[in-house]
Formats: C-alpha cells, sequence, structure tokens
C-alpha cells in the first residue's frame, strides 16, 4: 500500500509542478459533504468509496423497490392483483423499519397484518404471494 500512496503523491506532486491544479472550481474552499452529516465520521469515507463504486446500501435499495411497488399499484385495478402488491409493500416497509432500529407498530402485529394479507389473496383463489 505504501507503493501506492508513494505512486500517487508522486503523480499529485508532478501535476502541481506543472500547474494542472491551479484555479480549479473550489480552490480553497472547504468539501461540502452535506449529504454525509447524518453518517459518523468515521463511516463517510468508507460510503463515498462503495458509492463510487455503484454500490448502495440495503435501504436505499428497499426505498427504490418500495417506491417501483407504489407505481405498481397505482396502475394495477384487479383486487387480488393489488392485494399480493400491497403484502410485498407491507414486507418492505417492515424490513426498512427493522434497518431504522424498531417503529412504533409492534412486530408481532405487522407479522400478523402481512399473514391476514397474505389469506386474503389465498381466499381468492389466487396463488400465495411472492415475497420481495
Amino acid at each position: 500500500m505504501k507503493l501506492l500512496d508513494a505512486l500517487v503523491e508522486q503523480r499529485i506532486n508532478e501535476a502541481v509542478s506543472r500547474g494542472e491544479l491551479n484555479n480549479l472550481p473550489g480552490a480553497g474552499a472547504p468539501l461540502q459533504l452535506d449529504d454525509d452529516l447524518l453518517v459518523p465520521e468515521e463511516v463517510r469515507v468508507a460510503n463515498r468509496i462503495l458509492k463510487n463504486a455503484g454500490f448502495v446500501p440495503p435501504a436505499v435499495e428497499q426505498l427504490r423497490a418500495l417506491r417501483g411497488l407504489q407505481d405498481e399499484l397505482d396502475k394495477v385495478t384487479d383486487p387480488a392483483a393489488r392485494c399480493r402488491i400491497q403484502v410485498k409493500v407491507l414486507a418492505l416497509d417492515m424490513a426498512l423499519e427493522s434497518l431504522r432500529g424498531g417503529g412504533c407498530v409492534p412486530h408481532e402485529y405487522r407479522r400478523r397484518i402481512a399473514e391476514r394479507l397474505s389469506e386474503r389473496v389465498a381466499a381468492r383463489g389466487d396463488t400465495e404471494p411472492e415475497q420481495p
């Protein structure tokens, strides 16, 4: 790793000596890290590296999936299909709530709601909804 650090430093110094880093936008101003304000300082660098590599936290993926399901729910008119989507929405919402560290609805109650919705789908003669 020291070899890589030395190579990076050498390239930076060469660019500075050629004047390539003069008059850059924002030069001398502090970095704006507004999107990281709620992230602990010791985790920010790792998160930024993962973000730049195209990785997103599970909560972000689940929020995207939830938004997609809500869009799908707006388009569907069939009651059985709507119920299946609502079960998926509830499951994703519960998963997100557990990532947040709990919530105001007890876990057992949320589980029973999901079971009840699944029973309604099955009672209509549809297959069991798939889990997200």
